[in-house]
């Protein structure tokens, strides 16, 4: 088999569309359709069902999926060996939340860049979890321990939560003499009722609805913010903003997990990122 054909067989089968395995290896459509089925005849098997809305594998091509995978491991592998002891350059993709993103990670980058130029980082904070066994990003900062696999994890601290509000809400209280189950509260939307700080919040407002529903953290910190009700926010966000704590013997607690590909532990570039980010988070006073 030819790696090449490898590689457009695995991002048809993640992506499940030519278009978007075209973009992803920055290759023209006709180039993946021909290396596609040049796989596929020599494998004497077809690898995918062709649909109107994409492409899906086929009993045959969910066989041989593992296998490319593997292929695809070593492959990478062998390319990482050789950049052990090459400068700190080039790409690393970091998967991490949007708030620990904007809040943490990001502010530090310029003392990252300052001493190693040629590095480049690429942030994904999106809502879904990435995959570091498919590559969707080279390190990945989580609040649940993933299964061990072949990734290589190190606890980098404690996420800390409690209970906020703005000035200007502790004055509507004030004003309007409000006792706790008058109080506004801003939690997470039906959506997100999975998530453990979503149980949390609903099992402590108890019968009461909350104000403000959203589907996502960084919101209910501006819904916060703005003066809307009160939320269980990250302890670091919340004195960044100058929110006021209600109960400081109310907290939750998230441990946070800094996760890579073993494969990649190595690769100076990647060493040089972990290094940075294991300083940053065991050095902050919040997450100690």
């Amino acid at each position: 088999m030819h790696w090449d054909d490898v590689k457009v067989f695995l991002a048809v089968a993640r992506t499940g569309t030519l278009t978007t395995a075209a973009e992803k290896l920055n290759l023209g459509i006709a180039t993946v359709s021909r290396r596609l089925e040049r796989l596929e005849q020599d494998m004497a098997m077809t690898l995918f069902t062709r649909h109107q809305t994409g492409y899906q594998l086929t009993l045959e091509g969910e066989a041989l999926l593992g296998n490319a995978e593997a292929f695809e491991n070593a492959a990478l592998s062998l390319t990482e060996s050789g950049q052990n002891y090459a400068q700190a350059q080039g790409l690393v993709r970091l998967a991490v939340s949007e708030n620990l993103a904007n809040g943490l990670v990001i502010p530090s980058l310029q003392s990252l860049f300052s001493r190693h130029p040629e590095l480049r980082i690429e942030i994904n904070s999106g809502v879904q979890l990435t995959n570091l066994h498919r590559r969707d990003a080279d390190l990945a900062i989580r609040t649940i321990q993933p299964d061990a696999g072949n990734l290589t994890i190190k606890r980098l601290g404690t996420l800390r939560f409690g209970l906020y509000a703005a000035t200007s809400y502790m004055k509507f209280i004030q004003d309007n003499d409000l006792q706790p189950d008058q109080y506004h509260y801003v939690g997470w939307a039906d959506t997100h009722q999975h998530l453990s700080l979503a149980h949390w919040m609903k099992d402590f407002i108890r019968n009461q609805n909350f104000k403000i529903e959203t589907n996502s953290l960084s919101t209910q910190i501006d819904a916060v913010k703005s003066g809307l009700g009160i939320g269980l926010l990250p302890d670091f966000i919340a004195n960044q903003s100058g929110l006021v704590q209600i109960n400081e013997n109310t907290r939750v607690e998230q441990p946070i997990w800094l996760v890579v590909h073993s494969n990649l532990i190595t690769a100076k570039r990647i060493r040089t990122v972990m290094d940075h980010l294991i300083q940053l988070f065991t050095e902050h006073p919040s997450f100690q």
